[in-house]
């Protein structure tokens, strides 16, 4: 009877395991709810950077620069409400690690081919030699390392998207991120206004001058407005020679990654220890996966074509998150030398690119 009785009990007692998959559920219902109020504000400044584009002459700006303006002076002249903080915080991390992912889609292993050896091989020396004079700039002018890394990034291989991606191993604060975003956005605007201008005084031919674009520009955007104003061939030409530069995203993150592990190694080895292995940013492993998806047809035009909105409009929360953490305070404190960084990297990819160009075409 007593066996019966506990038999009883036991059944109408919930098991630890209920408990526990209660408790998990209550605990996300309290974390989604927290989060709703920083995305709704996020999503809604988002959704005015679409909006502003319809306006004649903004349509020149990418949605990603017009997010981390409008976050940015949304912080600044009314105040970012502290209950906003958690989905502010989750927009930047994780949906910002799933639209770097979705990059991979845009890209594949025959567009790359399509530039051919010597073009490609342009496109890589540019940006390792790019990313070293960065380095070594930075450091002789007195800019710290970690903005240094961005704004080598983001004028090596591909603005904004490169920044934001880089950060994810540099781990610096938001107002690099945003000093690094603004360095990147305004020589790669120069840029698009001013190559067109040259081809016909440098006696650039249409590949040649998209290959020189695809090579130096800082953002995509900026390459596919630059290229088309030479002709549809060097507008072609300087698009796939850009993607072709966006794919080697994956590569730095990763070294990057790799030469942050090993200098913590170096100065704790007792926390090397602890870990055991490198971090592996695995947005990054994501990126490649897709990318070999998208380069054997796995995934429909279709499909595509929602993903590459999708993309962008992931990286636009995401700079609008990070704009509303973004201090002009703190930018100020920074004084011109990071500007002065992004100049110097930039005439150094314009020149540096050129001349490779002139050389082989």
């Amino acid at each position: 009877m007593r066996i019966a009785m506990a038999d009883f009990a036991e059944l109408q007692a919930p098991s630890v395991g209920t408990s526990a998959w209660s408790s998990a559920a209550a605990g996300w219902a309290r974390n989604s709810v927290s989060l709703l109020p920083g995305l709704l504000l996020v999503f809604a400044i988002a959704a005015l950077s679409y909006a502003l584009r319809l306006v004649p002459g903004v349509a020149n700006f990418s949605t990603l620069i017009i997010a981390i303006a409008l976050g940015t002076a949304f912080h600044n002249l009314v105040g970012t409400p502290d209950r906003c903080r958690l989905g502010i915080t989750f927009s930047l991390k994780r949906l910002l690690r799933i639209a770097v992912a979705l990059l991979g889609l845009q890209l594949t292993i025959a567009q790359v081919i399509t530039v051919g050896g010597p073009g490609m091989l342009i496109v890589v020396v540019t940006l390792g030699s790019t990313f070293l004079f960065t380095t070594w700039l930075g450091a002789r002018i007195g800019v710290s390392s970690k903005l240094t890394q961005l704004i080598a990034a983001g004028t090596s291989i591909c603005g904004a998207s490169a920044v934001i991606a880089t950060n994810t191993v540099t781990k610096a604060d938001d107002e690099d991120v945003a000093y690094a975003v603004a360095c990147v956005t305004v020589f790669g605007t120069l840029s698009m206004f001013l190559l067109p201008m040259l081809p016909g005084y440098l006696h650039l031919q249409p590949h040649a001058f998209g290959l020189w674009a695809g090579a130096s520009i800082h953002e995509i955007a900026q390459v596919v407005a630059a290229a088309f104003q030479n002709g549809s061939a060097s507008g072609d030409f300087g698009t796939i020679a850009k993607l072709s530069r966006v794919a080697m995203l994956a590569p730095v993150v990763l070294t990057l990654s790799f030469l942050a592990s090993s200098r913590s190694r170096s100065r704790s080895p007792a926390a090397a220890a602890a870990s055991g292995r490198v971090p592996v940013p695995w947005f990054v492993v994501g990126f490649l996966v897709l990318m070999g998806f998208n380069s054997f047809g796995l995934i429909s035009a279709q499909a595509k074509t929602w993903i590459v909105i999708l993309t962008t409009a992931l990286l636009t929360v995401a700079l609008t998150a990070m704009g509303l953490e973004t201090d002009f305070r703190k930018l100020r404190a920074k004084g011109l030398k990071p500007l002065l960084l992004g100049a110097g990297a930039w005439i150094f990819i314009s020149a540096f690119s050129l001349v490779l160009v002139e050389l082989v075409y």
